[in-house]
């Protein structure tokens, strides 16, 4: 709280809000193991024992121990102050899951695109996507064990996110790691939309063209 008794992210204490935030990201990235170690519920999962079906689409090669997958969300929620909520939604990771993820974003403030170091191609499209429908996102580089590890700004300039995008790396099994990602992210999008709504004012009314 500051002084005037507003908390951090410039609201009453007594103004209670809800946001919706997306964690996204290629195939066993993390996902669901950031929705359930930082939610205070259960989270819901869709987690589905991976088949023969699947051979030749879900490349498991580079995950090891990996023998389910997520069809539909994950869903979870954490209070982040007196006057914050989070409502969690995983996406699933595999491009023939993608059709889902329009309706799963609509309402969110904000996105995580989780990375893994060895797998970081698997990263563009999910920032492709939240770029093109210009949802504020942030990345957050998933610490692997025995992964490659890079310094941020190598990380940055491989994915090509501009300067302004924020970057960390993070342990999807750590609640703090996930917590700290949440709070940047959430800080992050009202900034974004401080701008944009300061670019209106400027420019004011749209020009009928």
């Amino acid at each position: 709280m500051d002084s005037a008794g507003y908390s951090r992210f410039g609201r009453p204490p007594t103004a209670i809000t809800s946001a919706k935030i997306v964690i996204a990201g290629g195939f066993g990235v993390g996902k669901t193991t950031l929705v359930g170690s930082v939610s205070e519920i259960e989270p819901l999962t869709t987690e589905a024992v991976m088949t023969a079906a699947g051979a030749g689409i879900d490349d498991s090669s580079k995950v090891p121990g990996k023998g389910t997958t997520t069809v539909a969300m994950d869903f979870g929620r954490i209070t982040m102050a007196q006057d914050l909520v989070l409502y969690l939604f995983g996406t699933p990771g595999q491009t023939r899951f993608w059709f889902m993820w329009d309706e799963l974003i609509r309402g969110a403030v904000g996105a995580v695109v989780l990375v893994d170091t060895r797998r970081v191609t698997d990263s563009f499209a999910p920032i492709d996507f939240f770029e093109s429908r210009r949802l504020p996102y942030l990345v957050a580089v998933n610490c692997f064990d025995g992964a490659p590890r890079y310094a941020a700004e190598e990380v940055r300039e491989a994915l090509a996110i501009a300067p302004e995008v924020p970057l960390m790396l993070c342990d999807a099994r750590q609640r703090e790691s996930c917590k700290s990602v949440l709070i940047t992210l959430v800080e992050h999008a009202i900034q974004s939309l401080r701008l944009e709504m300061a670019r209106s004012t400027r420019g004011g009314s749209p020009v009928m063209r």
